[in-house]
Order: structure tokens, then sequence, then C-alpha cells
């Protein structure tokens, strides 16, 4: 690899390191310092409510911002192949629902569906969009690791930080959904959707290392 690619690959992978571990950092304080607020009952982006929500914010616009480096390092890895067009378009539009979720800030949960407002709905819809993905674009990149010799050490990884995440997913989306179901829940709402979120964190956390693994003995 040229100098100029092999530093574009190292920055891409300090970003994608970088912004998993900040994302979960900041909302797991963030839920901790909140005297009335409950990560085991109340989804993440809840934080982005009241006088201090504008740390969530900045923290989901962040994220959304370094991973949209990473890919720009995962695409010169993966120049052509299994997943150098899929994973990127999927990693790519993971981070732009990131990105824009910040601004569009989530109403209150237990909002009535007749009374959300629009900031709350389009927040909802980049957030279905982007939990979807995730597992998915784990599962788009094994395909590619399963063939790769370089990438075959993340075989394992993948397989199960994508099976957790899509098992969340379909949970979250259930519970979600379904009045009944919903209230049977209401006090684990936090916890299924931080059981799709770390899984896939932690997933780009181990990618971001690999690549800059592969980026120092190029």
């Amino acid at each position: 690899m040229e100098k100029r690619t092999l530093n574009i690959s190292r920055l891409a992978a300090l970003a994608g390191m970088t912004g998993a571990l900040l994302f979960v950092a900041v909302f797991t304080l963030e839920g901790w310092l909140r005297p009335a607020y409950d990560p085991r009952a109340m989804y993440v982006s809840a934080l982005s409510l009241g006088q201090r929500g504008w740390i969530q914010i900045a923290n989901f616009i962040f994220f959304g911002v370094l991973l949209f480096v990473f890919t720009r390092g995962v695409a010169v890895e993966f120049p052509s192949g299994k997943a150098s067009r899929g994973g990127l378009t999927l990693l790519t539009l993971i981070a732009f629902c990131y990105l824009l979720s910040g601004p569009f800030v989530m109403d209150p949960m237990g909002t009535p569906a007749g009374q959300t407002t629009l900031t709350g709905a389009i927040h909802g819809i980049l957030g279905a969009i982007a939990f979807i993905l995730m597992p998915i674009s784990c599962f788009v990149y094994l395909r590619r690791f399963n063939v790769d010799p370089n990438w075959r050490s993340l075989r394992g990884w993948t397989l199960v930080l994508g099976t957790v995440s899509a098992a969340a997913v379909v949970l979250l989306s259930v519970v979600s959904k379904i009045p009944q179901f919903e209230s049977a829940f209401a006090d684990w709402l936090g916890l299924i959707q931080r059981a799709l979120i770390i899984p896939f964190m932690t997933w780009v956390l181990l990618f971001g290392r690999r690549l800059y693994q592969r980026s120092k003995t190029a």
C-alpha cells in the first residue's frame, strides 16, 4: 500500500474504534448521572431530552461522523470482492442515520401515536433503519471474512455479535409495536435496546482494531 493509503486506513481505524467506545461510554455515563433516568427501561435516545440533552445529541452526531470516516478506510481495505459495495453502503447509511438522529430528537417515551412530533417521527424512522441495518452489515461482512485470509480472525466475533444484535432487533420490534408486549416488557425496553447497540459497537471496535493492525503491518 502507498503511504497515503496507509494513513487513510490508520486514521479511519482510529475513528471507528474511538467512535464506538465513546458512544457507549457517553450514554452509559449519562445514564448513571441522570437522577430520573432508568437505563433498564428507557431508550438511549431519551438522554437527548432535558437540559443535558445536548450531550447525547452531540454523541449521536459525533459517532455518525466518526463512523463515516471509518467507512473510508474500509473502502480502501476492500476495493473489490464480497462486501466491497454492499457492506460499505450499509455502514454509510448507518453513519448518516446516527448523524441525523442527533438534531431530530425523540419524543418522550410513552407519547401516544397520534401526538408524536415531526422530529420525533423522523428520529424513530432513522433509528429503525439503523437498527435493522446494523446486524445485516455484520453478516454481509461475515461473507468476506470467511473467504479473506487476512480477516478470518473476525469470523467468530462477527457471527456471535451479529446474531445477538439480530435477536435484539427482532425482540425490540415485537415488544415496541404490540401494546400487550410493550406493557409486559416496559421495564426492560432500555436493556433490550442496549443488547442491540453494544454488540454492534463492539463489532465496530474489533473491526477498527483489525484494520489498524493491517495498516501497521502492510
